[in-house]
C-alpha cells in the first residue's frame, strides 16, 4: 500500500508542487496536446496501480519462490526488500529526471523498464537473477510515482483535478488490497512466475495509450530549458552516496543473521562500505545547491518526525503483509490464496476508512489523527501476541482490520504534517522523502523482523530444548503418554516410541515458532506505539488547505 493521501487530492491540493506551474491550456476542456483529461487519469491510474500492486502481490508467494527456487524463506523475503529499495533509491531522483528530460519520456522510460524486468522476473532462473530483475522493477516503479500527480494536475482545469486524484487515489488504495489475493490465486492455480508476467500486457498497453495520449504542458517545457540553460546539473555523487549507503545496508540487514553478523567479513565489509557513504552523503548534500537528499528538511523537528513516524509505519505494513501470510501457510495449512483472502478484509477497511479520514481530516489536527492511528495499530499488534496453535481465519483477518483501521489515519494526516513550514520549492523534495522513509522503513521492517524472528526462535529452542531430558518427569510423561498412543494404533513398542519422539520435537519446534513470531508481534507493537510521542510533538497546521500528496 501507499502513502496516497487520496483526501489531499480530493480537496484540489495534491500535485501543487506542478500545479501551480499548470499553463493555460490546463484551464480549459483539454489536456496538452488536445487529448481528453479522463484518458490521460485512466492511463496513469492503469500504471499506477499495476505499480502499487507489485508492492504486495509476491508476499503471498514466497514460499511459492522459496521452494520452486531452492531458497530457505529469509533469502526468498529478498524479492520484497530489494524492490522497496531500489523503489526508494530512484525516487529521489525522479522529480529532477523527470523536469530534465520531460516528463512524457521519463515515464514512458519508467513504464518500459517496470514492464520489462517484469516479464524477466517471471522467467527468473535463479534467485539471483530474480532479484537482479527485481531491483529494475524497483527502479521503474519508482520512477512512475512521483511523475503521475504532475500529470494529472496539469492535464485537468483546478475545478476537476479534485475528481481525477480521487480516480488516481482509487487505484493507489485498491491495488494493495488486490495485491495478496491476486498473488495466492495465481501461485496456487497457475505458478508464481505469473505474479510478475501479468504486468507484462499490462504494461505494454499503458506504454503504447501514453505515448498516444501524454504530452508535456508549455510550462514544463519551459522549465527544461531553463534547466539546460543555466546548465543545472543532476546531483550524480549524492546519488551514488545514496544509493551505496541504502544498498550495503539491505546487504548488512538481510545476510546479518545467516552470516554470523560481524562474525563475518563480507558483513564488516558491507557495513563498513554502508557507513562511510553515509558519513560522505552529510557535507556533500548540505554543500549542494540542488541536492538530490535535502538533509536540512530531515534536520527540522516537523518533517524530521515524520519521516520517522512514515518509516515506522512502512515497517508495520510492509511486515504484517509479508510475516501474517508466512504464518498461517507454514503453520495452519492454508494455501496462497486462503493467506491472500486473510489480508483482503483489512485492504476493504483501508478503502473506506482512507474516504472517512479524508473527510474529516479538514477538521482535526494532523497531530492527533497521527497518534491515534499509530495507538490503533499498536492495539492491533498486541492482538497478535495472542496467537496460539487453535486460533481461527477470524484471528488473523480481525487483526488486519483493526491495523486497516489505523493506517489511514497516519497516511492521510502525515502529508499536511509534513508540509507544514516548508517553502514551495521545496515540496517535490519533501514528497520525495515521505515516500522513501516508507519504503526505506518497510525494508528493513522486513529485513529486522526477519532477523528478529530467526534470533527468538533459536533463544526459544535452546530453553525448551533444556527441558527434553530423562531427568525431566513432564517429559517423561509426555513421552509414555504418546508411545501408548502410537501403539494404540498399530505401532509396535519400538516404532511407538521412535514416532512419539518425533511428535514431541515437531510440537516444540511449533511452539518455538510461534514464540518467535510473538516476539516479532511483540517488537512491531513498541514501534507502533512510539510514533505516537513523535505525533505529539509535530506542530499545529492550518486545517482546510491542499498539501501535494505521497504516492
Amino acid at each position: 500500500m501507499s502513502a496516497a493521501a487520496t483526501a489531499d487530492g480530493g480537496r484540489g491540493g495534491a500535485g501543487a508542487g506542478s500545479a501551480g506551474k499548470s499553463d493555460a491550456k490546463a484551464s480549459g476542456s483539454k489536456a496538452p496536446g488536445g487529448h481528453n483529461p479522463w484518458a490521460i487519469a485512466l492511463v496513469v491510474s492503469l500504471a499506477t496501480f499495476m505499480e502499487v500492486l507489485d508492492t504486495t502481490i509476491a508476499n503471498v508467494a514466497l514460499r511459492y519462490i522459496s521452494g520452486g527456487l531452492a531458497v530457505g524463506p529469509d533469502e526468498a523475503a529478498w524479492v520484497v526488500t530489494s524492490y522497496l529499495v531500489a523503489n526508494a533509491i530512484v525516487l529521489t531522483a525522479s522529480s529532477f529526471l523527470g523536469k530534465r528530460f520531460g516528463r512524457k519520456a521519463f515515464f514512458m522510460w519508467s513504464i518500459a523498464l517496470f514492464t520489462i524486468s517484469s516479464v524477466l522476473c517471471g522467467f527468473a532462473w535463479n534467485l539471483e537473477s530474480l532479484l537482479v530483475f527485481r531491483v529494475m522493477q524497483g527502479l521503474g516503479g519508482g520512477g512512475m510515482a512521483p511523475l503521475a500527480q504532475s500529470i494529472l494536475a496539469d492535464s485537468f482545469p483546478p475545478a476537476k483535478r479534485g475528481q481525477a486524484f480521487a480516480l488516481y487515489g482509487l487505484a493507489v488504495v485498491v491495488a494493495p488490497v488486490v495485491g495478496p489475493t491476486l498473488g495466492g490465486w495465481l501461485s496456487d492455480n497457475a505458478s508464481w512466475h505469473w505474479c510478475f508476467l501479468i504486468n507484462g500486457p499490462i504494461g505494454l498497453m499503458a506504454l503504447g495509450l501514453m505515448h498516444v495520449l501524454l504530452e508535456d504542458p508549455p510550462g514544463a517545457l519551459a522549465e527544461r530549458k531553463r534547466l539546460r540553460a543555466q546548465g543545472v546539473r543532476f546531483d550524480l555523487v549524492g546519488f551514488v552516496l545514496v544509493a551505496t549507503f541504502l544498498g550495503a545496508l539491505e546487504v548488512v540487514l538481510d545476510e546479518g543473521q545467516r552470516k554470523d553478523w560481524f562474525g563475518s567479513d563480507f558483513i564488516i565489509v558491507f557495513a563498513v562500505i554502508s557507513a562511510v557513504a553515509f558519513v560522505a552523503m552529510i557535507p556533500w548534500e548540505l554543500t549542494r545547491k540542488n541536492p538530490v537528499v535535502d538533509l536540512k528538511l530531515l534536520g527540522t523537528r516537523q518533517f524530521g518526525s515524520c519521516f520517522l513516524v512514515m518509516m515506522a509505519t512502512g515497517a508495520i505494513l510492509i511486515a504484517t503483509t509479508q510475516f501474517i501470510p508466512q504464518l498461517v501457510q507454514a503453520y495452519f495449512g492454508y494455501t496462497a490464496t486462503l493467506a491472500g483472502l486473510v489480508l483482503a478484509p483489512g485492504g476493504l477497511v483501508t478503502v473506506v476508512m482512507m474516504l472517512v479520514i479524508g473527510r474529516v481530516s479538514g477538521r482535526i489536527q494532523p497531530k492527533y489523527l497521527i497518534a491515534c492511528g499509530a495507538a490503533i495499530v499498536a492495539l492491533a499488534m498486541y492482538d497478535l501476541t495472542r496467537l496460539y496453535g487453535d486460533v481461527s481465519f477470524g484471528f488473523f483477518a480481525w487483526s488486519r482490520v483493526y491495523i486497516g483501521i489505523g493506517l489511514p489515519m497516519i497516511f492521510i494526516s502525515i502529508t499536511s504534517a509534513s508540509y507544514e513550514g516548508i517553502a514551495t520549492s521545496q515540496t517535490d523534495q519533501a514528497s520525495a522523502l515521505i515516500n522513501v522513509a516508507r519504503n526505506v522503513g518497510g525494508s528493513m521492517g522486513v529485513c529486522l523482523a526477519q532477523n528478529g524472528l530467526a534470533y527468538r526462535q533459536q533463544f526459544h529452542q535452546s530453553r525448551l530444548g533444556e527441558s527434553l531430558s530423562a531427568a525431566n518427569p513432564t517429559y517423561q510423561e509426555a513421552l509414555r503418554v504418546a508411545t501408548q498412543y502410537f501403539q494404540a494404533h498399530g505401532r509396535t513398542g519400538v516404532e511407538a516410541q521412535s514416532q512419539a519422539v518425533a511428535w514431541i520435537g515437531q510440537q516444540l519446534q511449533t511452539q518455538v515458532a510461534f514464540w518467535g513470531y510473538i516476539d516479532v508481534f511483540w517488537s512491531l507493537c513498541l514501534v507502533s506505539a512510539s510514533a505516537v510521542p513523535l505525533a505529539m510533538i509535530l506542530s499545529r497546521v492550518k486545517l482546510g488547505g491542499g498539501a501535494p500528496a505521497g504516492h
